[in-house]
């Protein structure tokens, strides 16, 4: 908690923060489903696991929100670190299933079709995403929150998956390397299970993370 902001500020800085996080949610169901209907017709796992990581964004902002909301006293951040906790179990449980799901197109030989509106819609999206986490990053720094932190995190990797899924897409499109497709979905199950470690250990008590 950031002692140095007065209780309006507080107040002001904490329904900034749900406005933000209200308008992650709004933009993640919309990736949710564009990229998974493009993704189903043109068979691209890529497209599919970022929809479905979007989920997990959704989940994660609206834990947020509930935090934020909460204008209780938190004894010793059990609120908070019981909702990191959710959050890393949902990015582990998303990783395992993305990793089947890609070993499984390699194998099988997969070949996804080239999509112009899914490159344009994933451009937009990186947009989107480095601007809210910006916004995020620096209003959970003025009000001290761990959670909105770590959401501004997970927004700025979704930002970054974004970009990889873009790059697969236009490398499918352009050479035919159908198997960048099954490893970007990889690349985003790794960085789904990295988070949800990262999530797990800031869950932990202030006074365990310094005897580390």
């Amino acid at each position: 908690m950031n002692l140095d902001v007065t209780g309006p500020e507080r107040k002001q800085l904490r329904r900034r923060g749900i406005r933000l996080e209200w308008a992650t949610n709004v933009w993640n169901v919309l990736e949710v489903v564009v990229t998974v209907s493009i993704g189903v017709r043109a068979h691209s796992l890529a497209l599919i696991a970022f929809g479905l990581d979007s989920t997990i964004e959704i989940f994660a902002s609206t834990v947020v929100i509930q935090n934020l909301s909460d204008v209780r006293v938190d004894e010793g951040d059990r609120r908070t670190h019981r909702s990191l906790r959710l959050i890393a179990v949902a990015f582990w449980a998303l990783g395992v299933f993305l990793l089947v799901v890609s070993a499984r197109s390699l194998v099988l030989v997969v070949h996804p079709d080239g999509t112009l509106l899914g490159i344009a819609f994933m451009g937009l999206t990186a947009v989107v995403m480095f601007g809210l986490a910006h916004l995020k990053a620096r209003t959970a720094r003025a009000l001290g929150s761990e959670t909105l932190g770590a959401e501004a995190a997970m927004t700025t990797l979704d930002g970054c998956l974004s970009v990889g899924v873009l790059t697969a897409l236009v490398l499918n499109s352009s050479l035919g390397w159908w198997w960048v497709d099954a490893c970007a979905a990889i690349v985003v199950a790794g960085f789904a299970i990295s988070n949800g470690i990262q999530n797990w250990q800031d869950s932990r008590p202030h006074e365990d993370r310094a005897t580390r």
